[in-house]
């Protein structure tokens, strides 16, 4: 069971020590925001430099509910973590645009919007007003996550940090290069993005939230099996008067419908086995179970191993141009592990699944549906708010303050993979090769977080990072 804290305005002081003793004390901080989604989008600021990264993505109007943070902390056993869970309920205090849609789909997985609008903790867009940074607000715990100089993880974060840097920080700088620049200095210890490291370091053939923590998961418990190091996370036991604040999200290896959809033979949803999306949603008669996916891809993956090792033997006969044309699926799988780019799934080579996805990019409205657009894979359809229980087609995992977790965990996991191979003592970044690296949807390389020798740092956040060390 994973113990998620939740914070909400009647007990926010209360908890305020224990949050800030967390993020003070921890190896590395997760972040996750939940967006209620749509809304106007004014303006058009940054698009003609980020335009495939984060076009039409800025939260102008889309104000995200919860706000989901993980601590984690290192315990004396090598590569076992003390997590500590924070879910955050906001209320934005001024005005806002959402789609019914969004709302819609919210609702229908549990979220308590008169919660929000009675016990959500109460902040506002922008730079800061007044002296307000002297009292206990979301901004001032803000910039004691930025005080704490942790390496901040996230998943798909682009638009994540668009949103903490304009709701909690300040008012969005004019240009991109001038965002890169304040995040760099906000979190010199590095930003880090699970779902680059998925793809990239991993080599995972899906990278979205849920497929990626459980095949991390799966892959450290085989570790584990086999008497090799593996990642051990361990929770706090908390307090009798806690317990009313502490909501226990059940996280096994494998779903207990995996074996009933196994056995009932239901078909997976490929979209969604490759996106995490599908258009269809509840009304998809195939499987988004995630267990039966990453089944499915292991077996398509060991296919690919015996087909390649064919491959190999029969390149030297006396026929190679015609072992070449067989096998030549088997060659391009061997160029892709070889670093030509991340892994993709199966059916996204195939000509009838590429017709397929193009007919579902456009929504009802008209509105662009890219794979991966936002941080939640695909607009409204947020795949990191998928629910566990219902029809066949609803796999997932995806509860409030868990995604930080699912993202926590993958990175912890990605940085023993990377210990594990490395020797001597680095006295560089974190994790070298994810160092300040956000995830592009579609591109195959990514967004750096750096300051430029042609950009220079924004005027608000230089006041707030005087702020930020002079209170501290």
């Amino acid at each position: 069971r994973v113990p998620v804290v939740d914070v909400q305005n009647d007990n926010f002081t209360e908890l305020w020590p224990s949050m800030v003793l967390a993020l003070r004390t921890a190896t590395f901080v997760a972040v996750d925001t939940v967006r209620r989604g749509g809304g106007q989008r004014r303006g058009g600021r940054w698009r003609g430099r980020a335009r495939g990264a984060a076009d039409g993505c800025l939260p102008a109007g889309a104000e995200r509910p919860w706000r989901q943070e993980v601590a984690a902390e290192p315990v004396s056993a090598a590569n076992t973590y003390l997590c500590q869970i924070y879910n955050l309920t906001l209320l934005c205090m001024e005005d806002y645009i959402v789609e019914p849609q969004s709302v819609q789909f919210l609702v229908q997985h549990g979220f308590d919007f008169n919660k929000q609008y009675s016990q959500g903790i109460p902040y506002h867009k922008g730079n800061d007003k007044s002296n307000e940074n002297q009292s206990q607000s979301v901004r001032t715990f803000f910039l004691e996550l930025i005080r704490a100089k942790k390496p901040l993880i996230l998943h798909n974060g682009l638009i994540d940090l668009v949103f903490l840097y304009q709701c909690f920080y300040a008012h969005l700088p004019d240009s991109l290069g001038t965002f890169t620049a304040d995040l760099s200095e906000m979190f010199p210890a590095g930003i880090y993005d699970t779902k680059y490291a998925s793809e990239f370091e991993t080599r995972f053939v899906a990278s979205y939230l849920e497929y990626a923590y459980k095949k991390c998961k799966r892959e450290n418990c085989k570790l584990k099996d086999s008497g090799s190091q593996h990642l051990t996370i361990e929770f706090c036991n908390y307090s009798a008067n806690m317990s009313r604040y502490i909501d226990y999200r059940h996280c096994a290896l494998e779903e207990e419908s995996h074996n009933v959809e196994e056995g009932n033979k239901v078909p997976v949803c490929e979209k969604f086995s490759a996106y995490g999306w599908c258009p269809k949603g509840a009304k998809c008669p195939q499987s988004h179970n995630i267990d039966l996916i990453i089944d499915q891809d292991d077996k398509i993956l060991e296919k690919r191993k015996k087909r390649k090792h064919k491959w190999k033997r029969r390149k030297n006969t006396e026929e190679p141009a015609k072992a070449f044309g067989q096998e030549s699926s088997g060659k391009e799988m061997e160029l892709t592990q070889n670093g030509e780019g991340p892994p993709r799934k199966q059916s996204c080579y195939e000509p009838a699944a590429a017709m397929e996805l193009a007919e579902i990019m456009p929504n009802s409205e008209g509105r662009p549906q890219e794979e991966n657009s936002t941080d939640t894979e695909a607009a409204c359809a947020a795949e990191k708010q998928k629910e566990t229980h219902g029809p066949p087609s609803h796999g997932g995992i995806h509860r409030a303050g868990f995604d930080a977790f699912m993202t926590g965990y993958i990175m912890a996991y990605v940085w023993m993979l990377k210990k594990g191979k490395s020797t001597g003592t680095a006295t560089g970044p974190w994790l070298p090769d994810c160092h300040n690296k956000l995830y592009l949807s579609g591109k195959s390389v990514p967004l750096q977080i750096v300051k430029s020798l042609f950009s220079k740092s924004s005027k608000a956040h230089s006041q707030k990072m005087k702020l930020a060390w002079d209170s501290g």
